[in-house]
């Protein structure tokens, strides 16, 4: 018998997992008492089923997801199918990850995850979308422009 995963790796194939909206994967990876709430909806999702069923509906099609980091308690850097360079961290029950997530009808959106996982699954979820927006020109002598936009 192998060594169990670490709560690292379960995470990691979390991030994968939605980026490529692989449904068997996200099924293995969720606790059975799996939930999700958007607390700008006003929304809890209480099932994997449900969630599916959101997915399969969505107006226009899925959305795409594109993971930015995932941070936990341990640093370290990882390389995703995409070839896509990543920070993924920690080893604890708590982690939270940022994402770009790009609608069917073209907005793209910025997401924080909270994530918090239970007997070796992801457990729950707490999910915030904010849309881009331009800087007031009045706060560019203040700050510099982050090249991760």
């Amino acid at each position: 018998m192998g060594e169990p995963e670490t709560n690292e790796a379960i995470v990691e194939s979390y991030a994968v997992a939605c980026g490529m909206n692989d449904i068997p994967a996200l099924t293995r990876l969720r606790h059975p008492d799996w939930s999700v709430v958007w607390p700008q909806s006003g929304e809890r999702v209480v099932s994997h089923e449900s969630w599916v069923a959101i997915a399969e509906q969505y107006p226009g099609g899925r959305p795409t997801v594109e993971l930015s980091r995932l941070v936990g308690s341990e640093d370290r850097w990882v390389v995703t199918p995409g070839n896509t360079v990543l920070k993924v961290a920690g080893s604890g029950d708590f982690w939270w990850g940022e994402w770009m997530m790009t609608y069917p009808d073209g907005q793209t959106y910025h997401v924080v995850d909270l994530i918090e996982l239970r007997d070796g699954m992801i457990h729950r979820e707490t999910v915030y979308w904010a849309p881009p927006f331009e800087a007031p020109d009045w706060r560019r002598q203040y700050v510099e422009r982050a090249s991760d936009r």
